[in-house]
């Protein structure tokens, strides 16, 4: 370590291996970006102006298009000066804050798909006592206890990654600054990084699975024991709304974090981790806004109003 010089600076390796068609990748991530955006900020929008949506579910999903702006935006205007501009270095400083911010923002949603399925668990199986189970009180609650849980896991994580050197290596395998990526180029041992990792991020993610998953075997076991096959569809089409979107991030996320590092190119590695960041917060809000009837209403009250003024 004494003669080894300690680096400043880190270089995101991104898509190097496509510079031919670095324009062209601008231009389809500007648009994938802007149509996040759009979509995640119009649920936002609708929650918020449409007394019908003044409900926990919505109160929720609104919650979540907000930290799909926020993933998507972490990542993709970083992505988008690399591609326009060729430059790729980013300080160990900025690099350092954007692994706090991608982690919180991640633990949130886990958190938060689990406290969408309780409140689905909730709204099927004891409808008698929705109101006052899932108040506004207590969806409040839910919502500032999973910013707050998942503050204190990404701070964390990320004092752990402050601990880090770089000294042979500054190349990240990678657009942003993914922690996996920056352990690989460490010159720091990295067995309390990977243990703190395994135990903890082993707990939420267990934790949050069976909170997710669980009390979704006893909603199916009640929907189907449903007689009127109206109500029962519309109570499928909310749950498989929700399910879709987590089967969708937790597929992103496993896929992403739990292969083989030895099989795949640095290519297939970029385009996983751009599927993860930059095209599930926009299939997120298209899930919910095709299969969401009072969604879908809300949007054609909101379009007559505007075509009114």
């Amino acid at each position: 370590m004494e003669n080894q010089t300690l680096l400043s600076e880190l270089y995101l390796l991104g898509m190097s291996d496509l510079r031919t068609i670095q324009l062209l990748l601008f231009l389809l991530f500007f648009h994938v970006y802007f149509l996040t955006l759009l979509a995640n900020l119009l649920i936002v929008l609708l929650v918020v102006v449409d007394s019908r949506l003044h409900s926990p579910m919505y109160f929720f999903l609104g919650n979540l298009a907000c930290l799909d702006v926020g993933c998507s935006s972490l990542t993709t205007p970083r992505l988008l000066f690399d591609l326009s501009t060729n430059n790729k270095m980013i300080s160990v400083a900025a690099c350092m804050s954007q692994v706090f911010f991608f982690i919180l923002l991640a633990t949130c949603e886990i958190l938060l798909l689990a406290v969408m399925s309780y409140d689905r668990y909730i709204a099927v199986c004891r409808p008698l006592h929705y109101i006052q189970v899932m108040g506004w009180k207590t969806c409040v609650h839910l919502a500032v206890g999973v910013w707050a849980l998942g503050a204190v896991y990404s701070l964390i994580h990320t004092i752990f990654t402050l601990r880090l050197t770089f000294c042979d290596s500054n190349i990240v395998q990678s657009f942003f600054c993914d922690v996996s990526k920056l352990l690989q180029i460490s010159c720091t041992d990295t067995s309390v990084n990977l243990l703190s990792i395994f135990i903890l991020g082993g707990l939420l993610g267990l934790s949050c699975l069976l909170m997710t998953f669980v009390p979704y075997i006893i909603v199916f076991s009640s929907v189907l024991k449903i007689r009127v096959m109206k109500k029962r569809y519309k109570t499928f089409s909310t749950c498989t709304s929700h399910l879709t979107v987590v089967f969708i991030f937790y597929g992103s996320l496993v896929f992403n974090y739990f292969r083989p590092t030895t099989s795949y190119y640095h290519t297939a590695d970029t385009v996983v981790s751009v599927f993860y960041t930059l095209v599930t917060p926009l299939v997120n809000p298209l899930v919910y806004s095709l299969r969401n009837q009072e969604l879908k209403a809300a949007l054609q009250k909101l379009h007559k109003s505007y075509n009114i003024c």
